[in-house]
This record gives C-alpha cells, sequence and structure tokens, in this order.
C-alpha cells in the first residue's frame, strides 16, 4: 500500500495518529465540563475523568486485540453476539438502570449500554452477509437477516426510549447495502417506509413533536425543549475564535444539561473557540478519508464492509452529534466519538478503530505478496460498487 502524503504514513498508522489526538482533546474536555458537576453532585472532581481513563483503557486494550487479529473471523460470530446482544436489550427492559426517564444501561457487576454495542453489531452482521456476495458478484436484498436482526435491535432501543441510538443501529446496517447493489425497487420502498416511519414516530410521542418544534425555533422554547440547544448556540457564539480557556467556559455552571456528554462540543467551542472546533472537525474529515482508503483498498468484500462500517459509525456519529449541537439537526441524543463521556460508547469506537487497523493491515500484508492479483480483485469490486452507486 501506497504511503499517503498528507501525514506521510500508511492509512492504518494515520488513523491510530488521528484516534490519538481526539482521545487526548476528548480527555481534557471531559474534564474540563465535568469537574464542577461531579465536585458539587458527587464529593469528587476527577469522578468522571478517572471513569473515562478507565474506558480509555479497556478501549485500547480490545482495540489492540481487534487490531491483531485476522478479521475473517469475526464474521463467524456475528448471530451468536447479535443473539446475545437482543437477549441483553430485552432484560434492559426488565431490570436496566433508570435515568433521566430512560431505561437504557445494565448492571452485570459492571455498568455499560446495550444498544451501543448494538451498533458494532450491526457492522458484524452486514458484513458477514454482504462480503462474500460482492466478492461472488451476487444479488443482494433486504430481506435478509442482517436488517430483521438490525430492525429488531433498533426496535429494542426505540422502547427504551432512545430514537437517536435506534436510528443509527438502522442506518449502519441500511447504508452498507446500497453500494452492495440492491434493486431500485427496493431503495425505493427504504425511502417511503424510512420517511413514513421517521414522520410517525415523531408524533407518536408528544416529547418528540415539541423536540422538533423546538429545532425549528428554539428561542420559542427557551425554557422547556429548547433550553439545551439555546445555551450550546449560547456557548458556541461565546467562544469566539480561540475561546474562553480551558476550564474558564461559564456553560458548565448547570447552564448547560449533559455538558459533558451530548452536549461536549458545545463546551470544546466555548473553551477552546472555533480554532478548536476546526481542528476537532478535520480530524473526523481525515478519519473519514482514510478510513474510505482502506475500505476501497481491502483485500476483500469481507475487509470492504467491516472499513466501511466502522468509518461510518464514527464519523456519521460525529457528523450528526455535531449537527445538532449547532441546531442543524433536531436533539437526538448521539454523543461525539471520543469527545463525549461515555464508557460503553468509547470502547465500542476503538472497537472499530481496530477494525479499520485490521483491515488496513493484512490488506497491506496481501498486496505486498501477491500485487497483480489483488489489484484485479480490487478493480472487480470497484466497479461493482460504482455501478451501484450510479444505481442509486
Amino acid at each position: 500500500m501506497r504511503k499517503i502524503p498528507v501525514l506521510g504514513t500508511s492509512p492504518g498508522e494515520a488513523i491510530i495518529y488521528i484516534v490519538t489526538v481526539l482521545i487526548a482533546i476528548g480527555t481534557i474536555n471531559i474534564f474540563s465540563a465535568s469537574f464542577v458537576t461531579a465536585g458539587q453532585l458527587l464529593g469528587d472532581s476527577y469522578f468522571f475523568l478517572k471513569r473515562h481513563l478507565i474506558s480509555v483503557i479497556m478501549g485500547l486494550v480490545g482495540l489492540i486485540f481487534i487490531a491483531r487479529m485476522n478479521y475473517r473471523h469475526l464474521p463467524r460470530l456475528s448471530l451468536l453476539l447479535a443473539t446475545i446482544t437482543v437477549a441483553l436489550l430485552i432484560a434492559v427492559h426488565f431490570i436496566g438502570v433508570e435515568a433521566n426517564g430512560a431505561r437504557r444501561w445494565i448492571n452485570l457487576g459492571i455498568k455499560f449500554q446495550p444498544s451501543e454495542i448494538a451498533k458494532f453489531i450491526a457492522i458484524l452482521m452486514a458484513a458477514d452477509y454482504l462480503g462474500p456476495r460482492i466478492d461472488r458478484a451476487r444479488s443482494v436484498t433486504l430481506l435478509s437477516w442482517p436488517v430483521v436482526l438490525s430492525g429488531i435491535m433498533a426496535y429494542l432501543v426505540l422502547k427504551q426510549p432512545d430514537m437517536g441510538t435506534a436510528a443509527v443501529i438502522a442506518a449502519i446496517c441500511l447504508v452498507l447495502y446500497l453500494p452492495s447493489g440492491i434493486p431500485l425497487k427496493q431503495i425505493y420502498a427504504l425511502i417511503g417506509i424510512s420517511v413514513t416511519g421517521i414522520v410517525y414516530l415523531v408524533y407518536a410521542a408528544a416529547y418528540r413533536a415539541e423536540r422538533i418544534f423546538a429545532w425549528i425555533d428554539p428561542w420559542a422554547y427557551q425554557q422547556t425543549s429548547g433550553y439545551q440547544s439555546v445555551q450550546a448556540l449560547l456557548a458556541i457564539g461565546s467562544g469566539g475564535a480561540l475561546g474562553t480557556g480551558l476550564g474558564m467556559g461559564a456553560s458548565k455552571f448547570h447552564y448547560l444539561p449533559e455538558a459533558h456528554t451530548d452536549f461536549a462540543f458545545a463546551v470544546l467551542c466555548q473553551e477552546m473557540g472555533f480554532a478548536g472546533a476546526l481542528l476537532v472537525i478535520i480530524l473526523f474529515a481525515l478519519l473519514a478519508w482514510y478510513g474510505i482508503k482502506i475500505a476501497l483498498s481491502a483485500s476483500d468484500g469481507l475487509g470492504m464492509m467491516l472499513a466501511a462500517g466502522a468509518t461510518f459509525l464514527i464519523v456519521g456519529q460525529a457528523v450528526g452529534n455535531i449537527a445538532m449541537v449547532t441546531g442543524i439537526l433536531p436533539v437526538t441524543g448521539i454523543p461525539l466519538p471520543f469527545i463525549s463521556f461515555g464508557g460503553t460508547s468509547l470502547m465500542v469506537n476503538l472497537l472499530a478503530i481496530g477494525l479499520l487497523i485490521s483491515v488496513a493491515r493484512i490488506s497491506n500484508r496481501q498486496q505486498n505478496a501477491s500485487p497483480k492479483t489483488e489489484t484485479t480483485k480490487r478493480s472487480r469490486r470497484l466497479k461493482l460498487v460504482s455501478r451501484s452507486l450510479e444505481d442509486v
């Protein structure tokens, strides 16, 4: 694999550098956004920082494990892991831990969020089904087991309730089908069902409908549903070009709820300014670039789908969160990867990075072993994907 001139290194190595910088920025931002709440409510200003660092260590262990293994072994476990995840999501409704009116966590000695794990499993299932079909140029249909299981997981998450995460689980699976050659009729049907479903879900619950109204005009709802959006916009606007300085932002002093979780980007904008926000956006853009390079350079369809899914999981959530915090999208509760506090989310994102590195490592090794054969296979897959995208 050729060196990429932007960073002067291979895509796999570049991914490591980018994620290292993002984790460093996120760690600083999480402590700055949380120390006031942690000190006043929990008596330990370092409470969230310590939990975050534990999650980082555990996530890095998982990243190293996935990165060093052959990614072709993972899909063999996808059905088993999906079954376990569905069981955990069902268990959440009975023995889950409730917080802020939602039951999303489960405590089995370690408190974690099964819905975050479901995002990773959706990638494995879709890649397991689509990868071999891309290699053999076989037909693909949405009426397949990964779509059914992803739909079940998304429904269980929706009942927690968590519409944002449910949408991410479904989107991760379905987006991977688009460049794989599904019939146009199914694409049109998918668009129609998705639009109808979103409209129904929004107006089926009063609080969701009010969020839409608050998104359109947050200032009219600044004391209720639009409060977080208004405070986030005030925090972003007060940051200016270079920010107020680390720890000096006022929004975390009980003005902005969830300052260290879903709205961590607003705190970052306030304290690091436009420069800090731009740096984070550039890092995610580079992550997308190298993730796509790894997917297109993969030695088989399975690697292509795994790398594409991992890239979409991280970058897609980043785009969704930043758009939510800046008011471009309604409030959905999607975290900003590596920047927002959330142990399970962080570990799952690091596992996804491990997938990218594994695909890059094995593809590089096989390319060096038989360059002509790998180039021919890659060209054949890219032609299939290009035709599918043109049809879409």
